[in-house]
């Protein structure tokens, strides 16, 4: 059947609802490149529901995404794990960019990643015990390197010393406790593709590395093109999204580099949710404070609160924050509290959003203990008194990512 006739034939049995759900999906298809069944008749059996939605079965049968909101806004409370190999040295979550690390060198790390203690379960559980029911997994941060067995770059987990898929563990894990799996991908930011965003017209210094020399697996000039990293992230994202079973959705950080582009329009951002929902319709979509608008939720950083209004917002808004400050181990560094944590939720009670904490497993992948501690407390608060109630005001000073 060719594509023409398969976009054009008339609903014939089909509600409209349906035939136009089903047309959907088939335009999604034709752009992702997969064969497209016929529009006639029912799936042979229906999807099946995601551990975390069991409880919202009858609103997902109706509307997937929807169910997904409700759930969220429900969920309240996250992990997200920062580890990657800027883990391994504990200097910097931006080790490769304020230390000025070629390529090829950085590559090398590869040798080192062990992930010799990193224990999928023992997250979960641990998530479990805090009272959370979600973990927002750091799939690839600003240095490329990647969690999962993807077929579109060696840079990943499966090919270094650890010989394993990280994201595949975690989902499966996550998926045994009915918690939600939300996939961090690093969007703006890549240092690592040789068509990555280096463009001198992103006004945000983090977007290219300022190598002394040029930087020889970099493209530039008339060869560098953006779209050639585009495809590959969105390739990525669908890698994500079919290998793994049904997942919470995709968490997408780096969102200053389009914004500060001349034209964010460039980086193509619905086209991306788009061939999200066609993949998994109840996947829900985030870009930290946003892009288009069209995000399911906003999740930003304490100081990215400028952006968007605490209390007011239509849709879910989730604040993000990390117990040692900055997101990855760092050697050294202090670690925060449960009383820290405990007042800081308090806040984003005040405020109605969501709160995703987020902890830095140490080089061999397990986590820091002190964190473990905080985590186990804030579970034995919640379960005794309940969330905190705070006045709704930000207190203190808010940390800013910096690079040095």
């Amino acid at each position: 059947m060719s594509t023409h006739t398969i976009l054009t034939q008339k609903p014939g049995g089909l509600s409209r609802r349906q035939f136009c759900r089903k047309l959907a999906w088939a335009g999604g298809a034709l752009a992702i490149g997969h064969s497209i069944p016929a529009l006639g008749g029912e799936p042979e059996s229906p999807s099946p529901i995601p551990a975390h939605l069991t409880r919202y079965a009858e609103l997902y049968r109706q509307d997937p995404r929807q169910a997904s909101l409700h759930w969220f806004r429900d969920a309240r409370f996250g992990m997200m794990p920062c580890y990657y190999l800027a883990s391994l040295d504990g200097r910097h979550c931006f080790e490769q960019w304020q230390f000025k690390i070629p390529v090829g060198e950085y590559e090398k790390k590869m040798r080192q990643f062990t992930a010799e203690k990193f224990d999928a379960n023992f997250i979960a559980d641990l998530a479990v015990a805090a009272g959370m029911k979600y973990i927002t997994f750091v799939t690839k941060h600003c240095e490329g390197f990647c969690l999962w067995d993807t077929k579109l770059t060696d840079f990943n987990s499966v090919q270094s010393a650890a010989r394993r898929d990280l994201v595949g563990e975690m989902v499966k894990a996550c998926n045994q406790r009915g918690l939600g799996f939300f996939a961090f991908y690093e969007h703006g930011f890549d240092w690592h593709h040789p068509d990555g965003p280096r463009h001198k017209d992103f006004n945000i210094p983090l977007a290219e590395i300022p190598y002394p020399t040029p930087e020889p697996r970099y493209a530039y000039g008339k060869d560098y093109d953006l779209n050639k990293y585009l495809d590959y992230a969105s390739d990525q994202v669908a890698e994500l999204l079919t290998n793994y079973g049904p997942i919470a959705g995709i968490w997408l950080d780096g969102v200053g580099v389009p914004v500060s582009a001349k034209d964010p329009g460039i980086f193509h951002a619905q086209k991306l949710y788009d061939r999200i929902h066609v993949l998994q319709p109840h996947a829900l979509v985030s870009y930290k404070f946003g892009l288009t608008g069209t995000e399911d939720f906003k999740a930003p950083e304490a100081f990215q609160l400028v952006h968007i209004k605490p209390g007011q917002e239509s849709k879910p808004v989730e604040l993000c924050e990390a117990l040692n400050k900055s997101w990855s181990y760092i050697r050294g560094e202090a670690h925060r509290d449960a009383d820290w944590a405990w007042k800081r939720m308090g806040f984003v009670r005040a405020n109605d959003m969501n709160y995703l904490l987020g902890v830095g497993p140490l080089p061999d992948g397990s986590v820091y203990p002190d964190d473990v501690k905080t985590l186990q407390e804030i579970g034995r608060r919640l379960r005794a008194q309940g969330w905190p109630k705070g006045s709704g005001k930000q207190e203190g000073p808010v940390d800013i990512p910096a690079a040095g």
